[in-house]
């Protein structure tokens, strides 16, 4: 047993509670982890420590001495993520251990500097790497949770609405890129399959500006809809996206577009063989009875 797991396995007790006494000064946080689940925490991994240094490998942590306060650390760091943590709070609930470990080691080493001196050098180089550890597992949990909340917001952001029997339409809000591209395309043939439609209106009222990069997205879109058996209407061209669109050389001929969603929706109807009628509200008409109708190109 080397001399640093020695001093921490007889003195574990005392460490741990002078280590949850430092942390309640600086990062403890009670409105994310409860009294009873840091005792645990630091009562699992303190013992792990103890085990991996009494190994004679005090500071080399990759060696299996080491695997329980490495899963240990990498579970309550992945945790720590999820609850809202920051990366320093995290990295400091290691390095909070070293002022009680500090102290300990010179409490039992006071009369031997040289031992003394050596154990502290050790027992730093070993919670410098734990620390590592910990906010290495930190960083890669933070970003896996970043990826599928920007996964589900893209999936939110795109929402395909069903307008009639046989009509969608998918209102497209910012900017496409290529991922945002495929997560649209997916939904909407994933809906005009379940739903049988013949049109889906393209909605663009929300985006800024059309360059040669969202054109190609919209085409890919167009086209993959083609596929499937649907014919695609763009809506809510204004002037300035219709200026770009003839600047930059895009090919739009064989696509319909519209300025209005209303005016793409009552093509869409026709084209279906419905009509939008106007009722008679006049003196004399029967409630109900169609005057008029509305045609579109």
């Amino acid at each position: 047993m080397s001399k640093l797991g020695e001093i921490i396995s007889r003195n574990e007790e005392r460490i741990r509670t002078d280590w949850i006494s430092d942390m309640a000064k600086s990062v403890q946080r009670a409105d994310l982890i409860s009294r009873v689940e840091l005792d645990e925490q630091t009562r699992n991994l303190l013992s792990a420590i103890a085990k991996g240094a009494s190994s004679g490998q005090a500071d080399d942590v990759t060696q299996p001495a080491w695997n329980s306060a490495r899963e240990l650390l990498q579970d309550i760091s992945a945790s720590r993520a999820r609850q809202g943590f920051t990366p320093a709070e995290t990295a400091t609930f290691v390095l909070s251990l070293k002022h009680p470990l500090f102290m300990t080691i010179r409490q039992e080493l006071d009369k031997n500097q040289n031992e003394m001196f050596e154990s502290l050098w050790t027992a730093t180089q070993l919670l410098d790497k734990l620390a590592l550890l910990t906010t290495e597992t930190f960083m890669v949990t933070r970003e896996e949770l970043i990826s599928r909340q920007q996964q589900e917001l893209l999936e939110l952001s795109t929402p395909v609405v069903k307008l009639w029997d046989g009509i969608l339409a998918l209102p497209i809000i910012g900017t496409l890129d290529s991922a945002r591209t495929q997560v649209v395309m997916e939904e909407l043939l994933q809906t005009v399959v379940a739903t049988n439609s013949k049109f889906a209106i393209i909605d663009i009222t929300g985006v800024p500006t059309v360059d040669t990069l969202v054109a190609q997205h919209l085409l890919k879109t167009i086209t993959a809809a083609r596929l499937m058996g649907a014919e695609c209407i763009i809506s809510g061209v204004r002037p300035q996206i219709a200026q770009t669109i003839v600047h930059l050389g895009i090919n739009l001929e064989d696509v319909i577009t519209k300025a209005k969603l209303s005016d793409a929706f009552a093509l869409a109807l026709q084209r279906s063989g419905r009509g939008v009628f106007r009722l008679a509200t006049g003196p004399g008409s029967a409630p109900g009875t169609p005057t008029a109708s509305r045609k579109d190109d």
